[in-house]
């Protein structure tokens, strides 16, 4: 089965972001773990880009700690990543709105990210993006398949030419 990026993921995330020239990438999950480390793996990749106008941050499995880091850079638009359990392919990248965040049994947060992302909002001033990624719950600790890496490699590829684009 082929796998491909909802056509609807970078036409929303272009919608989000609209005219932001600085994005601020918050990783989140836990490094020692394959399933909840992903939105961390993704920070890191984005990472590599030096995409003008964005900066990454590393929130580990505590997001709420990062707001001070957040309101010195001034963001136009805070993106937070973080794996999600969504029941889609492994590696599948979405915009999950704050009232669908999906609660599953890998989640190491101390807050909810929908309390995150509303007091990050009220308390920067700027408007906050889920992206989760669908882990492979099948592999557990072992990591991702290369098929599911594949896939998260061309999600990533289309999510860094979406910030290219919008900061560019």
């Amino acid at each position: 089965m082929k796998q491909v990026l909802p056509l609807a993921f970078g036409r929303l995330l272009r919608q989000r972001l609209g005219t932001a020239r600085l994005i601020a990438i918050v990783g989140i999950g836990d490094k020692n773990s394959a399933v909840d480390r992903l939105g961390m793996d993704m920070a890191r990749e984005i990472e590599r880009h030096h995409l003008p106008g964005v900066r990454v941050f590393f929130a580990g499995t505590v997001p709420e700690s990062m707001t001070g880091p957040l309101r010195e850079f001034h963001p136009d638009h805070i993106l937070l990543v973080d794996a999600a359990d969504m029941g889609s392919s492994p590696g599948t990248v979405a915009v999950i709105d704050p009232d669908r965040i999906p609660t599953g049994h890998f989640s190491t947060h101390a807050l909810p990210l929908s309390a995150v992302m509303e007091f990050i909002e009220k308390d920067i001033g700027v408007n906050v993006t889920l992206i989760g990624i669908q882990p492979d719950l099948s592999r557990h600790n072992e990591g991702r398949s290369h098929e599911g890496q594949d896939f998260l490699d061309r999600n990533i590829a289309e999510l860094v030419g979406v910030i290219r684009e919008v900061c560019g």
